[in-house]
């Protein structure tokens, strides 16, 4: 259940004495079912050799001993790390019964994981809803730390970068059944206490069982002399061998002395193989050098995606082909152990691969207009299939008709849901599409594709690396003198600003967004923007001034035939209503707007409009009615993983229960929106925890509302806000009893979350 945090996020809980729902502190540490993970690799079923690290690997994962031991396997790349690393996995599993976890970090490449990416698919695969986790790092890795407690799980990370992206990613000291098994080509000195294992190449030995098991003894024991040829060719490096024996095995009509004299003629092969890394590219180049011509070009061009994977629809992007034909490739490369499948329809390069990769596609084998129409094609995939999802989930909302056009049709989806699974799916490929397209001829269209994947901005996903390609834009654009740009992608800054909680910063880009807009008269900023800045600076108590940008939000939006974007207008101008005491109106507005999102058909439209009025039925005394609307509206947030919006409706409900003389029960939805808070920004955790406060007090829980209230009053002093003052009042109450609705002011202490009430 969305509600269902972790107990040791906080230090302080609702007591047992609430009468409902059942208290935090008894459900169980995750708030969901028990999942035991499988996530290892398949095992090599050709492993051979490594008898001494087998051994000692094994036995410390037999018998692990204090702390969760800390094993690291290092080398250089091609040597056998991974291979060693899940072979060694799974002989361990019966150790540990509760799973084994897995995450590739892509250390050896240019984008290596984000500690925080791999946190949140770990907690997922130990069945801690999405909506449960937490946004900060920090809080990722005490929740990570807390779910293996009394649990014995190994954890295998595999191609680490260094010691700084391992420590989130450790079990702690309470998990002391766990293990932790790391490769990477780091010895990984910073983290103390750990036991390396360095691999060096495999002793002549060693190979020739690893080649004879891959193309068969009896072949091998024909040719000994030209098989060890081979094998000091490749330097005897895993990798190396294992490419060229594959090949052999895959070409029955040659002979070991054939692949042995194709070894001896690559004029660059023995240069790379005397030096490091290079011993691995001499070992891609036997493989590349056999492939077709149209699966060489894949391989090109495969390499110039940055993303951690790409499936099979983007790929075919990229390749500028179909799907069919795409897979023939695809897999062709996958036989010849040139790609890997991580899981059907998807697609992953080896980081040296990748590298490789680029390598050959240099101006003679990939001339620079063919690898930039391949990137620009990428790119367009993303936009349309990305607008499509914005599309999907909001009917009626024009936008999409104001983004550049692409060349490609973007995907169909069956159902909003699935077009949002698909965007949450891709997110770190998108967004790694963007990073590297932000030039001068696909400047605009990343821009765009910032507008398109709005819901990754809104629901938290990946907002550091969303903020830097929009950064990134601004810079490229101011430079280039591109106003629209410039102007589409602070827009899209301001909003991203706004729903993290810095709304200093959101005010800025906005305004900043606005201005430019007279000169690059775009419609969709025209009338976007406006409805931003309005809720910010109502938000601040701009009544007047809040109430002129909505009117102007309104204009536009019907200039433009935005019914969406009109129905966003008309619910913000309830707010406004509200807040100046005018709730009856407020309430008309907010019915105004939910008609036409519910004539749009619009889910997650429609649940922005039940909350605003659910919020303008409260003001007016209509509890119950109000309880009825945002109950619908949380139902909704939680299904379209919109975790900001559920932790307001959360909080929504704190309010309206309080209101109706139920304050357990609104203690309960408070601390399930404080729970969400991490993407709100403190100003907003302040008015959670002044609730919160609200509702213990009024149970007889003075303690900890003074705890709340406490932190409440310490986060709007550091912020210089006004609710201080409220806070300190509160404080010097011997106690808080519900009194009826809220009135105006309480409701501008509590504002809406980022982009109104349904603005998006």
């Amino acid at each position: 259940m969305v509600g269902d945090k972790w107990r040791g996020k906080r230090e302080w809980l609702i007591a047992s004495e609430l009468a409902e729902p059942t208290p935090l502190r008894e459900r169980p540490v995750t708030g969901a079912t028990v999942v035991r993970p499988a996530q290892l690799p398949a095992a090599a079923p050709d492993f051979t050799g490594r008898a001494d690290a087998v051994r000692e690997l094994s036995g410390l994962l037999a018998a692990p001993d204090g702390a969760p031991p800390v094993l690291t396997v290092a080398g250089i790349g091609g040597i056998g790390k991974t291979a060693l690393a899940v072979h060694v996995a799974h002989a361990a599993r019966r150790h540990f019964p509760d799973g084994q976890l897995y995450a590739d970090l892509g250390g050896a490449g240019s984008s290596p994981a984000e500690p925080d990416a791999v946190l949140a698919a770990f907690l997922r695969a130990l069945g801690v809803p999405d909506a449960a986790i937490p946004d900060a790092t920090e809080e990722r890795t005490v929740l990570y730390r807390s779910a293996l407690a009394d649990r014995r799980v190994l954890v295998l990370l595999d191609n680490a970068r260094d010691a700084v992206q391992i420590r989130p990613l450790l079990p702690g000291g309470g998990a002391r059944g766990c293990a932790a098994l790391i490769t990477g080509r780091s010895t990984m000195a910073g983290l103390p206490g750990s036991h390396l294992v360095d691999l060096d190449v495999m002793s002549p030995e060693e190979a020739f069982s690893l080649f004879a098991l891959i193309v068969g003894e009896e072949r091998a024991a024909v040719e000994r002399e030209e098989v060890m040829d081979v094998l000091a060719s490749c330097g005897f490096l895993p990798l190396a061998i294992r490419i060229a024996a594959s090949r052999l095995a895959s070409r029955r009509t040659w002979t070991v002395s054939v692949l042995a004299r194709k070894l001896a003629d690559e004029r660059r092969r023995l240069d790379e193989l005397r030096a490091g890394d290079l011993a691995v590219k001499a070992s891609f180049e036997l493989g590349y050098g056999q492939l077709e011509p149209a699966q060489a070009r894949a391989f090109r061009l495969l390499g110039l995606a940055e993303g951690p994977d790409i499936s099979l629809a983007a790929a075919a992007a990229l390749l500028g082909l179909d799907e069919d034909a795409s897979r023939t490739l695809l897999e062709a490369l996958v036989d010849t152990s040139l790609l890997e499948s991580t899981v059907p329809g998807r697609y992953r390069l080896h980081d040296l691969l990748r590298l490789y990769a680029r390598a050959c596609a240099e101006p003679d084998g990939l001339p620079p207009a063919e690898r930039d129409a391949a990137l620009s094609r990428l790119l367009d995939f993303y936009l349309a299939t990305a607008a499509r999802v914005y599309a999907a989930e909001r009917p009626g909302d024009r936008t999409v008709e104001h983004l550049a056009p692409t060349t490609h049709p973007g995907l169909a989806f069956a159902s909003s849901g699935a077009a949002l699974e698909w965007l949450f799916t891709e997110a770190d490929c998108l967004i790694a599409c963007a990073r590297q397209c932000v030039t001068d001829g696909r400047r605009r269209r990343v821009a765009d594709l910032l507008t398109a994947a709005l819901d990754l901005a809104e629901s938290g996903a990946r907002s550091s690396q969303y903020q830097g390609v929009a950064e990134a834009i601004i810079e490229s654009a101011r430079t280039a003198g591109d106003v629209r740009t410039e102007a589409r992608a602070r827009s899209t800054l301001g909003n991203l600003y706004y729903f993290t909680g810095r709304f200093e910063h959101a005010e800025r880009e906005l305004e900043r967004a606005l201005d430019l807009e007279l000169t690059a008269s775009d419609p969709m900023l025209a009338s976007r923007v406006p409805n931003r800045l309005g809720s910010i600076v109502l938000d601040q108590g701009r009544r007047e001034e809040a109430e002129t940008y909505f009117h102007r939000a309104l204009n536009a939006f019907r200039a433009d035939a935005n019914e969406a974007g009109e129905a966003s207008a008309l619910a913000n101008l309830a707010r406004v209503h509200i807040d100046k005491g005018r709730a009856q109106a407020g309430v008309e507005l907010a019915e105004q707007a939910l008609a036409i999102y519910q004539r749009l058909g619009a889910s997650l439209r429609l649940a922005n409009g039940r909350y605003t009025l659910g919020i303008a039925l409260t003001r007016t005394g209509r509890l119950e009615e109000a309880l009825a609307h945002l109950t619908q509206a949380l139902d909704i947030f939680r299904e379209t993983r919109q975790q900001l919006w559920e932790g307001m409706a959360h909080f929504r409900l704190a309010e309206t229960h309080l209101a109706a003389g139920r304050p357990a029960r609104a203690a309960w939805h408070a601390e399930r929106s404080l729970a969400m808070q991490g993407l709100c920004g403190e100003w907003r955790r302040g008015s959670l925890l002044t609730v919160q406060g609200k509702a213990l007090a009024a149970v007889g829980q003075t303690d900890r509302a003074r705890k709340c209230w406490q932190e409440a009053l310490t986060i709007y002093e550091r912020l210089g806000s006004p609710e201080r003052e409220e806070v300190r009042a509160l404080m010097g109450a011997p106690s808080i009893r519900p009194a009826g609705p809220p009135h105006a002011e309480a409701a501008r202490a509590h504002p809406e979350p980022p982009g109104g009430m349904a603005a998006r």
